[in-house]
């Protein structure tokens, strides 16, 4: 046994001998063009690595030793229920390589912690971008695969496209700029089944569609025997009808609708001109009242100047030249959803429907839609009674006008507001400078929005 030993240690040390002679032919030819390294040993030591990888002092190989390393091995193999990883002998390096012993063998060593590459069964691949250096650098490090139920971090790194988009704002000066918050108006009408909450978003949209069909055109030119004053004048005593029939506001815009569309197409004399309006009344309020005045009452508030046979004649030439069309966007249609719009307190309301109503009585207004008309007059009410800001972002998505599309109507209205107290034509200005309508034609006018010509 004891000859076997020592047989084997000499074969050992026969092949290190052989081994170092080739190693040092070999670096002698490697250094005849370049610095050759330094020997850091003669060979006879090894540095040998620790159970938990870390490099141990180099000490000379001798017998006792020899046998502590082989047990080393093969203690550590068992423990971590490791294959024993084959051990081929090959030609010595340079001496004092780590992971070689002298007598030609390699050791096992552990390798340096390499990137581990993690296969996703998904076949896409996320590619994480970062903008900083520090966040490149960690990526090199090994990534642990993550462990399933895990929550996805992807949210919580940001992108380039979002660290590019954040500059930018700040280089624009937009940062900060806080976004206006757009009120839901038909949030407390939900419960509503009259509101037609799911609906009335679609409808109001239908009503601008068609709003331009049933406008009237600039009829004054073909009316021989009426001008601007004659209507205003009849405007104004059908405001003062409707207040003693205690009429609805529907009627009265539906009133003015019918008679501006049927002189749109028919020829009427001076005389006909009130009969038209009476004519109108009865129809609108057929359409929009519970219990509409009857003819006999038209009779005497038109102090008898017509018939009831003339009433219903004119009622049904009215019919007959509109074509029995009365289901119409009028202004009122537009008034209630933008004063709904504008988040009103009561004061806001009155004035509005003094503007609209101020502005119904002058023939100019026709030359504008009637949703136009409509936003303008919130538009001057809000600037009359200084509610800040006269416009905002909810106004604009439920008209569908910005601030300078009003620009021209509203002054418009505004320069009615400022000749209204001293107009002829009084009786809309007396009915909104009542306390029970908050006196609001007694507040001064937005001059500030007179155009230049009319100021």
């Amino acid at each position: 046994m004891a000859s076997r030993v020592q047989k084997h240690q000499q074969e050992v040390r026969g092949e290190a001998l052989a081994g170092v002679n080739k190693n040092v032919k070999k670096n002698a030819a490697a250094g005849e063009g370049k610095n050759r390294r330094v020997l850091g040993d003669i060979g006879n030591l090894v540095t040998v690595r620790g159970m938990e990888g870390k490099p141990q002092p180099s000490r000379p190989i001798t017998r006792s030793f020899c046998a502590q390393l082989l047990a080393a091995q093969a203690a550590a193999a068992l423990e971590n229920n490791k294959k024993q990883v084959c051990v081929n002998v090959e030609k010595v390096p340079a001496a004092g390589v780590d992971g070689v012993d002298a007598v030609g063998r390699k050791v096992a060593v552990k390798k340096p912690a390499q990137k581990k590459v993690t296969v996703k069964p998904k076949p896409e691949e996320v590619v994480v971008i970062s903008p900083d250096s520090e966040e490149v650098v960690k990526q090199e490090k090994p990534v642990k695969k993550k462990k399933e139920g895990e929550g996805s971090t992807k949210k919580n790194k940001p992108t380039l496209t979002s660290v590019l988009t954040a500059r930018s704002k700040a280089a624009c000066g937009i940062a900060n700029k806080l976004k206006e918050h757009i009120i839901d108006i038909d949030a407390a009408d939900v419960n509503n089944d009259l509101a037609g909450v799911e609906y009335v978003e679609d409808i109001y949209k239908f009503y601008k569609l068609v709003e331009n069909e049933s406008r009237p055109n600039n009829y004054m030119d073909m009316q021989p025997e009426i001008n601007e004053k004659m209507r205003a004048i009849l405007v104004d005593w059908l405001v003062d009808v409707h207040q003693k029939f205690q009429l609805s506001p529907e009627t009265f815009y539906l009133t003015i609708n019918i008679i501006d569309r049927f002189l749109s197409v028919k020829t009427v004399p001076r005389r006909e001109l009130q009969l038209v309006g009476i004519g109108a009344t009865l129809m609108a309020s057929k359409y929009e009242e519970i219990w509409a005045p009857e003819v006999n009452d038209l009779v005497c508030i038109s102090d008898r100047a017509y018939s009831h046979e003339q009433i219903l004649v004119m009622e049904k030439t009215i019919l007959a030249n509109l074509e029995w069309t009365l289901t119409v966007p009028t202004h009122y249609v537009f008034l209630a959803r933008f004063i709904k719009a504008s988040i009103p307190e009561k004061e806001v309301e009155n004035m509005v429907n003094f503007i609209a109503e101020l502005g119904m009585m002058h023939y100019d207004t026709t030359m504008f839609c009637p949703s136009m008309v409509a936003a303008s007059a919130v538009y001057v009410a809000r600037c009359t009674l200084n509610k800040t800001p006269f416009w905002t972002d909810t106004l604009k998505k439920h008209t569908g006008f910005s601030e300078p599309q009003l620009k021209d109507c509203a002054g418009l209205l505004v320069y009615f507001h400022s000749k209204a107290a001293e107009h002829r034509l009084q009786t809309v200005y007396r009915k909104y400078s009542k306390p029970e309508r908050g006196a609001v034609a007694l507040l001064p006018p937005a001059k500030n929005l007179l155009p230049g010509g009319l100021s």
